[in-house]
């Protein structure tokens, strides 16, 4: 009998306990997307909450007596009555270089029926943005490989460059081309063992896109050979409005992981008109207060914190940088709206498409007039630096002569000299879409131009002639 009372209090001694606090609340109201629950006391903004069913909500709304959360999976699976606890974590993405070449959803799961995301490291989707003594100043640039952008609207790795434009005028396009050219050179250094080269890798967002719109990009970037470099996250219009409000800080969470392991990255968000406009639905759900055109008060938040986490890092924290490239759509030209303006603000500059260019056949159809890089030339190479200055001068001048000189035929020879020299360099800036120009020809086409070799070509043959003469065809 004692041996089995020993037994039993080494059994009890041994023991190891180990409480588990959660906070539990039950399901009040759910519908379109949203339940409310009762009961989460202690719950965090941004929580992850569980229900029976396996589906996942997020906290948004903490009021006094119930919570409001956007549901993550099937909202059909959640009921109310429902029991919903606290699991104490924020909600994650799988992020590393297992994503390249892969196109994930909202969550970072699979959509390419190519098996599953091997890694091991998560990020979470929100994240305060590096402060100012981890950055530095934009002194590298992103090779566009579209002459008109490089030459005279110039990114730098780190910069938040807006594209911004009616519909159909060709942002995704440039958005593209930009993935496209970063493929080129990260594959030509790969082939030429290049060490002192930085990969870009590319994240493209797609919020609120056709399905259709989605697959025609992916077919480019798999063409054109830029898939291994990128990784796209798509959350079409079908999707919910969960999903696409939360998509491009998903995308700003795998770019950071670039960052912060002292690689470069490039952020597309296509587009954040339709971020905008999921966020106002997910918010009038949730019913907070409306404010201008029916947006909540914090819409300006809503981009500045996700565009703030765009950055160039100093050395000492590691020299990584993540470049972002928001897409605004505009109404009618309308660049003075809500949304367009709160982006302007935000980021270092824009790069305005104009309709009346694009039918004109002016493509890319980029405004010199409107579009500007704070930047500037701080983010050029030399050779960029020295052709491209006199060719944008050249330009303004041109559009301010042609104002005058539809009001008559009567002009001297040197503004007759001017307006053919601005028309050679509208027809030389004149690209087709997927085919980006290397910066080498760039330099060499730029310089011919501005010392005179293309003025014997006819104009309607210009740009074509100048690019298929360049760079070894010309006598210097």
């Amino acid at each position: 009998m004692s041996s089995i009372l020993e037994e039993i209090e080494t059994k009890i001694a041994g023991l190891k306990t180990s409480a588990t606090k959660s906070n539990i609340g039950v399901v009040r109201e759910t519908g379109d997307g949203v339940a409310r629950i009762e009961g989460l006391s202690d719950v965090m903004l941004n929580e992850m909450i569980e229900f029976p069913s396996g589906v996942f909500g997020l906290a948004l709304n903490l009021e006094e007596t119930e919570v409001g959360a956007i549901l993550l999976g099937d909202t059909t699976k959640v009921s109310e009555g429902d029991e919903a606890k606290t699991t104490g974590k924020l909600l994650q993405v799988p992020v590393g270089k297992a994503l390249l070449g892969r196109v994930v959803n909202t969550l970072g799961q699979p959509l390419d029926d190519k098996g599953s995301i091997k890694t091991e490291t998560f990020y979470p989707l929100e994240k305060i943005a590096p402060g100012v003594i981890k950055r530095r100043s934009v002194s590298q640039p992103v090779q566009t490989g579209i002459m008109a952008i490089d030459a005279m609207i110039p990114i730098g790795r780190g910069q938040r460059e807006l594209i911004i434009g009616d519909r159909a005028t060709g942002k995704s396009t440039i958005a593209l081309d930009t993935i496209i050219s970063q493929a080129r050179l990260n594959k030509a250094a790969e082939d030429e063992g290049d060490k002192n080269y930085r990969p870009l890798y590319c994240i493209y967002v797609a919020v609120g896109q056709k399905n259709s719109n989605v697959a025609r990009a992916l077919d480019v970037l798999e063409r054109e050979g830029a898939m291994p470099y990128t990784t796209i996250i798509s959350a079409p219009a079908s999707d919910t409005a969960t999903n696409q409000y939360l998509a491009p800080f998903a995308g700003a969470a795998m770019g950071e992981w670039f960052m912060d392991n002292g690689m470069d990255a490039l952020i597309i968000y296509d587009d954040l008109s339709k971020h905008a406009v999921a966020y106002r639905q997910v918010s009038l759900v949730l019913k907070r207060p409306s404010g201008r055109e029916a947006y909540p008060g914090d819409v300006f938040y809503l981009h500045s914190r996700l565009l703030e986490r765009s950055a160039r890092i100093a050395e000492e924290f590691g020299g990584g940088s993540l470049t972002a490239l928001p897409i605004i759509e505009t109404q009618a030209g309308d660049v003075s709206a809500y949304i367009p303006t709160n982006v302007i603000s935000i980021t270092d500059g824009q790069i305005y498409l104009e309709t009346d260019l694009f039918y004109q056949g002016v493509r890319p159809a980029i405004s010199v007039g409107l579009s500007v890089s704070r930047v500037g030339s701080a983010a050029q190479i030399k050779a960029i630096k020295q052709v491209a200055g006199k060719v944008k001068l050249d330009l303004a001048q041109f559009r301010e002569l042609a104002a005058f000189a539809q009001f008559g035929s009567d002009l001297d020879a040197a503004t007759k000299a001017r307006l053919e020299r601005g028309q050679r360099i509208v027809e030389l800036f004149k690209q087709k879409q997927y085919n980006p120009i290397p910066v080498e020809e760039q330099v060499a086409v730029m310089w011919a131009m501005q010392n005179g070799y293309v003025d014997p070509v006819r104009l309607t043959n210009n740009g074509k002639h100048a690019r298929h003469t360049a760079p070894d065809q010309i006598d210097p």
